[in-house]
């Protein structure tokens, strides 16, 4: 056995000694250096894993922590409809499914409601722009009864389709894709329809040509009288969040607030599909329909109406938690942004009325009508 001093030498010329020179070492010694090399790497990785993980951490408890701030506190008093509330409608009220007696259940539905425009679902456009008129063999019927049925609201044909170049569907860049499209829009203005609901997904933020198909259409409705909507994603929560996400998933999820407010300046109507976030719980799921509302009020020109959509639908997948996504919640969360003596051309809008239940009819009316 060495003696303690030169134990000690070894061990400190040991932790400069490479691997190959351990040998050279007294069998204890050796092992105690190999020990502590290991240690040594195993605590660079654990204090790397260590600073990844608050990396990675830290924003989203800030992010969670502002989103439950902005969910606290009491909507202002004067935060209720103002009687610019739309509903989504499926298909089945176009195609004849839907009976009279649907129609006049449907109209006491809406008594006493602020909803003031129904988005009718007229499509789908086929992926050349063109709307076949077969889809909706009772569409002028319909727009007819519903007239009769419920005077002063406004029906509007909702046109939708997938987008190229993320969807195998409409490719905007194409002029006589566009040309097509605002077609389809004079076929359904000239079956009676009160305006045009785009609902075109996903459009990337950026879009050229759904900015120059906006300019198309919107010609066709300023000279009929009717106004032009659109259903639009979410604005980017953090600005460059969504240039961040397209890089990662190739899916365009936001739009940004830039472009968000040029789309909205050249419609009538914008409505914010305000839904299938992600979000865990309730509270952040309300915090969040509260930051959106107050980006889309942000950027949405004066003269512009501004909704923002409610989940009247259950789902549980990983873009949309049932218990978490509320209409409860989303209601309580666009009034804490809408503040008192706030515009008035606002609104909240249901999606979607073949999926709504009791509660959820009953969570908008409390909340929002009351």
């Amino acid at each position: 056995m060495p003696v303690a001093g030169e134990q000690s030498r070894w061990q400190r010329a040991g932790e400069v000694l490479r691997p190959s020179e351990w040998r050279t070492l007294p069998g204890r010694a050796a092992r105690r250096v190999r020990a502590r090399r290991r240690w040594g790497r195993r605590r660079r990785v654990l204090t790397a894993l260590g600073l990844l993980a608050v990396l990675l951490v830290a924003p989203v408890v800030a992010a969670a922590g502002c989103l439950q701030v902005a969910y606290a506190g009491d909507p202002a008093a004067d935060a209720r409809t103002r009687g610019r509330d739309a509903l989504w409608l499926g298909h089945a009220w176009v195609d004849g499914r839907r009976s009279d007696a649907e129609l006049k259940a449907l109209a006491g539905q809406l008594r006493g409601t602020g909803i003031r425009d129904l988005y009718v679902h007229t499509g789908p456009l086929e992926h050349d722009g063109s709307l076949d008129p077969a889809l909706a063999p009772r569409a002028a019927d319909f727009v007819a009864r519903a007239h009769a049925a419920l005077p002063g609201v406004r029906v509007q044909s909702w046109l939708g389709d997938v987008v190229a170049p993320e969807k195998d569907g409409l490719h905007l860049d194409r002029d006589d894709v566009r040309e097509r499209i605002a077609a389809s829009a004079r076929q359904v203005l000239d079956l009676g329809f009160d305006g045009v609901h785009l609902d075109l997904e996903p459009v990337h933020s950026g879009s050229p040509g759904f900015l120059a198909l906006l300019d198309r259409v919107r010609v066709l409705t300023r000279s009929r009288g009717v106004p032009l909507s659109v259903a639009a994603p979410q604005i980017d929560p953090v600005p460059g969040l969504g240039r961040v996400t397209f890089a990662l998933s190739g899916h365009g999820k936001y739009w940004s607030a830039e472009y968000f407010g040029a789309v909205a300046g050249r419609v009538d109507q914008v409505a914010v599909m305000s839904y299938d976030t992600g979000m865990p719980v309730e509270s952040l799921y309300g915090g969040y329909v509260a930051r959106q509302t107050g980006l889309a009020l942000a950027h949405t020109p004066a003269g512009v109406d501004l909704l923002m959509g409610l989940p009247a639908y259950w789902a549980d997948t990983p873009s949309h938690r049932g218990d978490a996504e509320t209409v409860r919640a989303a209601v309580r969360g666009a009034r804490l942004a809408l503040g008192p003596g706030a515009r008035q051309n606002f609104g909240l809008a249901l999606y979607v009325d073949f999926a709504a239940t009791p509660d959820h009819w009953a969570a908008y009316r409390d909340g929002w009508c009351a």
